[in-house]
């Protein structure tokens, strides 16, 4: 649109066409609402863009945008140490803070890896993030570049560069958005929900028994049956005779009456009978039986 207007108000719109987001229409559009605006309320935006550029400075530790040499994220004591949240840039910081669900810290590349426009990876911040991961009091990184085609470059470069350091590095999920239709999904955002799915309910099936419990119970109703039936009975009388004829005390008992005879020997003086030697009388001498009888010659 350069040569339609004259003078200050084309220079206007010249320069806030180069403001990114900002065409031709929207351009002109803006510059002649600042020409309707009251001269104060110009002088207000003007001095606003000075201090700006004069005052806002980049965090020393995550880059963050602040007036001080450290943010108020990093000087909080209540944000954990442990956790780093890698962003492209500090607005980033700010769509983050808005869940209430991040309590870690920051760390601000300050853009992505596009060799198209000539930034690599010595133009981003990424030096300064080793650095930082270099103490061991990190625990995690989570890595939070957009999900385009620079961010996964910067994504996947940072990935291996850290995969050295030993720190785990996690990824934020991507999916299908909240109020959004299936149909209008494409193909690498329906892929990255099937990847990133969450089991919400793991149900066993209905009616199978626990195995565990199953063999338990067959277990002691097996037990309990061998231990009632007759065989059992009388295989555990068995052994019970066994232990007691194999045992200590039986056979003390046995030598005890080995030792002293038999029942039947020691009746014989109980009953009055006398054995064969002691009916039997013992043989005199023949002074003791007396004259025997005369022969016929005297």
């Amino acid at each position: 649109m350069a040569g339609v207007y004259d003078g200050a108000v084309q220079e206007l719109i010249d320069e806030l066409g180069r403001l990114p987001g900002v065409g031709p229409k929207s351009a002109q559009r803006i510059a002649f609402h600042v020409l309707a605006e009251d001269p104060e309320e110009v002088k207000a935006l003007a001095s606003a863009l000075l201090r700006v550029k004069e005052k806002v400075r980049f965090c020393e530790i995550c880059g963050n945008v602040t007036e001080a040499e450290v943010c108020s994220i990093c000087t909080d004591p209540r944000r954990m140490d442990s956790v780093i949240c890698v962003v492209e840039e500090s607005k980033d910081i700010v769509a983050i803070e808005r869940t209430r669900e991040y309590r870690g810290r920051y760390h601000v590349l300050g853009g992505s890896i596009n060799p198209i426009q000539g930034v690599g990876p010595d133009d981003l911040r990424i030096r300064e993030l080793i650095s930082r991961l270099s103490d061991g009091a990190v625990a995690e990184v989570i890595i939070a570049t957009d999900p385009n085609i620079e961010g996964e470059a910067t994504a996947a470069y940072l990935i291996r560069i850290l995969s050295s350091i030993g720190v785990a590095v996690s990824r934020l999920a991507s999916g299908l958005p909240v109020g959004g239709d299936l149909e209008y999904a494409d193909e690498i955002t329906l892929s990255r929900a099937f990847e990133g799915r969450q089991r919400i309910l793991a149900q066993a099936t209905p009616g199978a028994p626990d195995s565990t419990s199953a063999q338990g119970s067959s277990m002691a109703q097996g037990s309990s049956m061998a231990q009632d039936s007759p065989t059992a009975q009388g295989s555990s009388m068995a052994q019970d005779s066994l232990s007691a004829q194999s045992s200590p005390t039986a056979r003390g008992s046995s030598s005890a009456q080995a030792s002293h005879g038999s029942p039947t020997a020691d009746a014989g003086p109980a009953s009055g009978l006398a054995s064969p030697a002691e009916a039997a009388p013992a043989p005199t001498s023949p002074a003791e039986a007396g004259p025997g009888p005369a022969s016929p010659g005297h």
